[in-house]
């Protein structure tokens, strides 16, 4: 029996994982075919070894075998079908999307944003703050109901009525409840692809606002 080494590549030159063990397999094997060489060559011609625990063991490191090389073969498979997903995800570059999002971008002095809330709530207020963490503006008395999404215009303004430079902003919503609990929401935002790149053999969409994110999260193309 011969027993052949096997591995798959990713496109970024990742070792499968079926590799360490197909290797540990073959080093198993080879230690093995000694052991029985050895024990066949030195045993008593009058009293002869019993040769069913060498067919168990050989029969067990063929289901091992089997099993890697199949593992192996459902990791080509992956990968194919991961890089069928990548060729649709170069579709998206260039294009605006709508999806997830923590991040108000202002282009041409005006900036949107959506959020739906899991609750009801009785005070809604965006804050809008700069990398530094500084808050430029609070855009207060929003809507509190809840299962709908809401839209929020930004006028690119800051807190003393002076314009801010285009950019990208991060936004969060706090909400409370009749009883000052916080609400819970999530955000949304519409952007641009500006490329498509592989994290760790994964493909992310490359996001105008500063974010990355999978295309199975885009919810909306325009």
């Amino acid at each position: 029996m011969t027993v052949d080494s096997i591995s798959a590549t990713q496109a970024t030159g990742t070792t499968s994982a079926s590799g360490g063990p197909m290797a540990q397999l073959n080093a198993d094997y080879n230690s093995f075919l000694r052991l029985l060489t050895a024990q066949v060559a030195n045993q008593d011609p009058l009293e002869p070894m019993d040769s069913t625990t060498f067919v168990s063991q050989l029969a067990q490191l063929s289901q091992v075998e089997q099993s890697i090389v199949a593992n192996s073969n459902l990791e080509d498979i992956s990968l194919r079908l991961a890089g069928m997903g990548a060729m649709a995800d170069v579709q998206l570059i260039g294009r605006s999307v709508t999806l997830p999002s923590g991040r108000i971008e202002l282009q041409d002095g005006s900036g949107a944003f959506s959020y739906e809330l899991t609750e009801k709530a009785e005070n809604v207020t965006a804050v809008i703050r700069g990398s530094d963490g500084t808050v430029i503006r609070e855009l207060r008395n929003l809507p509190g109901s809840a299962g709908t999404r809401h839209e929020i215009t930004w006028d690119g303004m800051d807190e003393h009525g002076l314009p801010v430079p285009d950019d990208a902003f991060d936004i969060t919503i706090e909400a409370q409840d009749a009883e000052d609990a916080q609400v819970a929401y999530a955000g949304y935002a519409t952007t641009r692809v500006e490329e498509l790149a592989f994290r760790d053999g994964v493909p992310v969409l490359v996001l105008r606002n500063g974010e990355e994110a999978s295309s199975t999260q885009v919810l909306a193309v325009e």
